[in-house]
């Protein structure tokens, strides 16, 4: 499973979101990116991959190939959460368990100026999120 047609990179959210002026247009990439990220298939909807801290469902599966990248697939049932779900998988998916331990997510998020704009209980939700995978590749 690709979490992508291609692998979208943190680079590229940060491009988009700069580009993006306005927190409705930032929305609306969100919802954008959210529609890319294909839904994950029942079998995996379950309760061993559900992310606790979201007020929406969601879920998180991960893979680590033989040189130790990692991929993570996420679904949500709320289309802002997807969305921003896509936004850590850029940042996280196809690295390496150290890799994703350096990455600042609080740094990253803070450029992206996202959580300003969401509620307490949406940002709780998107560090769930980050903190369910860094203990995936802590083991």
């Amino acid at each position: 499973m690709q979490p992508f047609g291609h692998t979208i990179t943190d680079t590229e959210i940060r491009s988009l979101l700069q580009a993006a002026h306005g927190w409705e247009t930032r929305y609306k990439t969100l919802i954008s990116l959210a529609k890319q990220l294909p839904a994950l298939p029942a079998e995996h909807r379950i309760e061993a991959n559900a992310i606790h801290g979201c007020e929406s469902q969601a879920w998180l599966v991960s893979e680590q190939d033989d040189q130790g990248v990692w991929q993570f697939h996420c679904d949500s049932d709320a289309r802002i959460v997807k969305g921003l779900m896509a936004v850590v998988l850029a940042a996280l998916s196809n690295k390496t368990s150290a890799q994703i331990q350096a990455f600042d997510m609080e740094a990253y998020f803070a450029e992206l100026q996202l959580l300003q704009h969401l509620s307490p209980s949406r940002g709780n939700g998107l560090r769930a999120v980050v903190e369910a995978i860094q203990r995936t590749v802590a083991g």
